[in-house]
């Protein structure tokens, strides 16, 4: 240990953040997470399963949760973001908003009283796909587990109805912003990854035809606590999806877009595609691609999927997505690369494979540090004493984004030595 450091503040509260956090409290440093949502867990927990194992992301957040719960020397801010910083390595000083949640956690607070609002939201933890309350819990394994209000969807008349079914100073409808400053003496940026725009790409039609979604949507669509309470439904009329189309590098491997590979794309739409065929023994997925990738041990996945008759595989890269006006099936125009031949085969549901885009590419770091063209951080940011880790330095699955904030967290500790 150092004497008398500073705490080492982690920006972003995704898998990395906690894994990192986790890992410094418990050598004994302190730390502060600094996340802009309203709970811990980011991207992964969206997820319905992880690849390889196909176990749930519940099973390693709650581990997870409980170290950072039960370690006093980790501090969690959320509805956070960090608006400025300047320093040194050892001196580091941030200025943090922190918006407010209107719930002031004196009282208990539930579903019993936000079921009494007509206001709602669009809930962005299911991608938009459904609604909650105005008053809700971010979802059921949240962290902080706290409702959080949202003041602009509530209406005139539900503020007096929350007033009413609230116990009274539960909630305060005129708490505003504010700021505060921590004082660090690493710092490590763990702000990961948003799924890259798809109405961009004008020719495969998301957001003009309504049965073509995205592999973040269909993460959700499989999730029991999801929009559809775990069926795979077309959005145009709730029918299962029988025969399911993925597209993989929507956008991506593409000067136009997304000129480099995501890496986890093609393991995603495999497991995906797991999931079309567990829930109906009778369904059928077909996968176009330019090259299937899946990294070392993950290739005995792939090789399990080919034994599957009713998966298929197409060397392609669509064209176009077009819909057929009465059933609002999906006409694929693409080209079988292998059998030289133009293919139109016709889908209930499509999926587009999009790829990793850095948060960092939308809203910078507020000091002076090296990012590479897409966005990403580059290197070890060339500011001594601040550390990326996980997708802001270039995309990466859940398993090398823990590996990746360890050693982030590693190159904080030895910071602290060389400052101390």
């Amino acid at each position: 240990m150092v004497p008398n450091s500073k705490p080492i503040l982690i920006i972003g509260g995704g898998i990395g953040g906690i894994t990192a956090a986790a890992e410094l409290a418990e050598l004994g440093y302190n730390v502060v997470i600094v996340e802009k949502e309203a709970s811990l867990g980011g991207r992964v927990l969206r997820m319905h399963r992880y690849f390889p194992k196909m176990c749930p992301p519940s099973c390693g957040f709650e581990i997870n949760t409980r170290r950072i719960r039960q370690n006093p020397r980790i501090t969690v801010h959320t509805l956070a973001s960090v608006e400025g910083i300047s320093g040194e390595a050892g001196n580091f000083r941030a200025k943090v908003t922190l918006k407010p949640t209107h719930v002031t956690g004196r009282f208990s607070v539930d579903d019993s009283m936000a079921e009494r609002l007509t206001s709602e939201r669009d809930d962005d933890f299911n991608y938009d796909m459904s609604t909650s309350k105005a008053l809700y819990l971010p979802h059921d394994m949240a962290y902080p587990h706290a409702y959080v209000l949202d003041r602009e969807a509530l209406s005139d008349t539900d503020s007096q109805v929350l007033t009413e079914a609230c116990p009274p100073g539960s909630v305060d409808l005129t708490s505003a912003s504010r700021e505060i400053e921590i004082e660090a003496g690493a710092i490590i940026v763990a702000t990961g990854w948003r799924p890259y725009d798809a109405t961009k790409l004008d020719t495969l039609g998301f957001g003009q035809h309504l049965n073509v979604i995205t592999n973040v949507m269909m993460e959700r669509m499989a999730a029991l606590g999801g929009p559809t309470g775990g069926e795979i439904t077309r959005p145009s009329d709730g029918k299962k999806a029988e025969n399911v189309a993925f597209v993989q590098c929507a956008g991506s491997r593409d000067e136009n877009h997304l000129p480099y590979c995501s890496a986890v794309c093609c393991m995603a739409s495999l497991k995906q595609a797991r999931y079309v065929r567990e829930k109906n023994e009778n369904s059928k997925a077909t996968v176009f691609y330019i090259d299937i990738r899946t990294i070392g041990r993950l290739e005995n996945f792939y090789s399990e999927m080919l034994d599957d008759t009713n998966l298929s595989f197409v060397k392609g890269k669509v064209a176009r997505i077009n819909e057929e006006p009465e059933s609002r099936n999906l006409i694929l125009e693409v080209e079988d690369t292998l059998a030289g031949e133009n293919l139109n085969p016709q889908f209930d549901l499509v999926v587009l494979a999009t790829g990793m885009v850095p948060n960092t590419a939308d809203v910078k770091i507020p000091m002076d540090m090296q990012y590479d063209e897409y966005g990403f951080i580059d290197g070890s940011t060339d500011v001594d004493g601040v550390y990326a880790a996980g997708c802001s330095r270039s995309p990466c699955d859940v398993s090398r984004t823990t590996k990746s904030a360890t050693a982030a967290a590693l190159k904080a500790i030895q910071c602290l030595h060389r400052a101390g």
